[in-house]
């Protein structure tokens, strides 16, 4: 489960890749995301991509006490109807993302921090690398709703490839590059935008070195 990532990119930036209106408006970076923040998401809007802030996590109901963060059963009734609608979809710009230690580290006694971004512009391959502050942009494939207190989000999931897997073996992400894969999540019909729930491939992302400070987040909800 994803409960922690990081977008320092700009919203010039967003707006070139992601073929986004951003108003004029600029962002700050958000060096951690945590369940609950404000977070900058992609919605289009009348076939018209627009930068919105949402709240991370969809409100919690029933039995389930925390907001879902994270999406895997697409099947399940509760996520239809967003998933069959293009707008409800939404793309979450990431810059990195983070996954926690199964175990604590011996010497800290903590859960270890493992970031992970996409190879750098030069192409170099997976494995790991060195945090730069400007690790190249992606997004990840969100749902979102209306809400009194405003619209949230939560992102989709997927089986772990290997080189996250080495560190959290049940899930990561789904991860979409800019260009066709995020057009069709934004357009396509409900069942070809489910077909997106794959994992990344490992040779185009690489672990960074970014030694952990703090303790995990309280854990939203999959679902």
């Amino acid at each position: 489960m994803c409960n922690l990532y990081r977008m320092t990119g700009s919203a010039q930036a967003i707006a070139q890749l992601f073929a986004t209106e951003t108003g004029g408006s600029n962002l700050p970076a958000f060096p951690a995301l945590y369940p609950e923040a404000q977070a900058p998401v992609i919605v289009a809007r009348d076939g018209v991509r627009q930068l919105d802030m949402m709240q991370w996590g969809w409100p919690a109901f029933g039995e389930v006490k925390r907001p879902v963060t994270n999406v895997r059963n697409l099947a399940s009734p509760f996520w239809r109807s967003a998933l069959a609608d293009p707008a409800r979809r939404c793309l979450v710009p990431v810059s990195a993302f983070c996954e926690w230690s199964q175990a604590p580290d011996p010497l800290t006694r903590r859960k270890r921090q493992h970031w992970f971004a996409l190879t750098d512009h030069s192409g170099s391959a997976g494995g790991h690398g060195t945090e730069t502050g400007d690790d190249p942009l992606f997004a990840f494939a969100g749902l979102w709703r209306p809400t009194a207190e405003g619209p949230r989000f939560a992102f989709l999931t997927c089986e772990a490839n290997a080189l996250v897997g080495r560190v959290h073996p049940k899930a990561m992400p789904v991860i979409l590059r800019p260009g066709d894969d995020t057009d069709r999540w934004l357009n396509a019909d409900g069942p070809t935008a489910a077909a997106l729930q794959r994992p990344f491939p490992d040779t185009l992302m690489r672990e960074l070195e970014h030694p952990a400070t703090i303790a995990p987040p309280v854990q939203g909800t999959l679902l």
